[in-house]
């Protein structure tokens, strides 16, 4: 019975879908209430449903988050395409972004996890000014130009994270850091876990705990 409870407490709130510019239609899941926004980007080996606990954490708070399907992820349709460019998916981004915004929403953050923090910082670059307001970059695939990011940006990673090439992972990520405007901050954690599997590990309360503290603080 316990279970059940707690599997129903992490259940969205709503199913939406809205269109990206370039007329994709993305599936998310709506958490919570309020005039404060978060957009959850999941990373490529995931899709929306797996942040239903962080999701609900953030609603606890006092959000209303929106965890999206990237296009050709979950129940997101591919637009008839079967292949992007990284720049593409960006604009899912951005959709959730102002799907929030349009419905009420004051100000809007968001986590981006591994190839969704990549997408997450490229539509921070396109953004127009004040649209997102704060950015999570958990193990984040590099961008071009990260001295172009708008917001305030909190840079995430474990220091024995290790590349698919085996090559570790935090000097890509401090030098997408170095490289980004102020202001900013750059957490690194205990472990080797990538991005989103860090919240399964001894560290994962203390990486929502820093979400929290960084999305809420003045």
């Amino acid at each position: 019975m316990a279970a059940l409870v707690l599997a129903g407490l992490a259940m969205a709130q709503d199913h939406v879908a809205f269109s990206t510019e370039d007329g994709v239609q993305i599936s998310a899941d709506l958490y919570g209430k309020g005039d404060r926004g978060v957009v959850l980007a999941h990373g490529g080996q995931f899709t929306k449903a797996s942040w239903a606990k962080q999701a609900k954490a953030l609603a606890d708070e006092g959000f209303r988050v929106l965890a999206i399907d990237f296009r050709g992820y979950g129940q997101s349709r591919n637009g008839g395409q079967t292949k992007y460019r990284g720049n593409d998916y960006c604009l899912d981004v951005l959709a959730a972004v102002r799907y929030l915004h349009q419905t009420g929403v004051r100000s809007v953050s968001v986590v981006g996890a591994s190839f969704g923090g990549a997408a997450a910082a490229e539509a921070a670059v396109k953004a127009k000014p004040g649209e997102i307001r704060r950015l999570v970059l958990l193990a984040s695939s590099p961008i071009d130009e990260p001295q172009r990011i708008k917001g305030r940006k909190l840079f995430v990673v474990s220091r024995e994270d290790l590349q698919a090439d085996g090559s570790p992972r935090l000097p890509k990520v401090r030098e997408q850091f170095e490289r980004a405007p102020d202001p900013k901050e750059l957490l690194i954690l205990e472990g080797s876990a990538h991005a989103q599997q860090i919240f399964a590990t001894d560290q994962g309360d203390r990486l929502m705990g820093e979400i929290v503290r960084f999305l809420t603080e003045p």
